[in-house]
């Protein structure tokens, strides 16, 4: 038999309207899932989701092309580049 190691769980805990609260029950019967089953799962499927989508950048493959030359051959600094340069060496002590 394996060994086991449960992570110490923390309680999370939501005041919700009769409505909300029907509904979230009507949802998890229907997936044959608790309540708490079916919101610690959707909440966690959901907060992935967030996560990814705050995270990833996603470009057609025209800007990705694009991004990819630029990184191959990146353009020469120009006036403004070589101004906030400046003006951010005058900023920051090294």
């Amino acid at each position: 038999m394996e060994n086991v190691i449960e992570e110490p769980r923390k309680r999370i805990t939501a005041r919700v309207s009769d409505n909300v609260r029907g509904t979230l029950e009507q949802a998890a019967e229907l997936l044959g899932a608790t309540v708490n089953q079916f919101v610690v799962q959707t909440a966690y499927l959901e907060a992935q989701r967030v996560i990814e989508r705050e995270s990833v950048i996603r470009l057609s493959q025209k800007d990705a092309r694009m991004v990819l030359s630029l990184l191959d051959h990146p353009p020469k600094p120009n006036k403004r580049l070589k101004d906030a340069v400046k003006a951010f060496k005058g900023m920051v002590r090294a």
